[in-house]
């Protein structure tokens, strides 16, 4: 029985030993984040391919990339976490492209609106008896 447990706690800590690394959304090398001025959306999209997230109203291309690293449990380090957004024009040249840094989290800014909330302005009864009362009828005619 001892020798169970001990060959259990040598596998334990062998599998501790060993480091293992996961990748996250896009796998960029170093070269990507060296020379990320491209000037078009194809230009683009044959060096980073196609993108995480495009967001459908402004249709802007997210691209996510994170990279960590875990030896066990208790011992997990990010290398890095980026999330790089390309905002462009009607000819489909970049206009602006920013980079955040998920790992360090010092660039952002929190935004001051607010949304019109039309339900805290109604008085207590109309919130509870709303859709009661006599309809109305509206006329079909032009």
């Amino acid at each position: 029985m001892n020798k169970i447990f001990i060959l259990f706690i040598l596998i334990f800590i062998l599998n501790n030993c060993s480091e293992e690394i996961n990748y996250s959304g896009k796998i960029l090398e170093q070269e990507n984040f060296e020379n990320i001025n491209y000037k078009n959306k194809q230009t683009l999209l044959e060096n980073l391919g196609n993108p995480s997230f495009v967001d459908p109203v402004t249709k802007k291309f997210f691209y996510f990339s994170k990279k960590e690293r875990k030896k066990s449990i208790f011992k997990q380090n990010t290398d890095y976490s980026f999330i790089f957004v390309f905002e462009f024009n009607e000819k489909d040249e970049i206009l602006t492209s920013k980079v955040y840094d998920l790992k360090n989290m010092n660039n952002f800014e929190m935004i001051k609106d607010e949304t019109d909330n039309e339900i805290v302005k109604r008085g207590l009864l109309e919130k509870i008896f709303g859709g009661v009362g006599p309809q109305q009828e509206i006329s079909t005619s032009p």
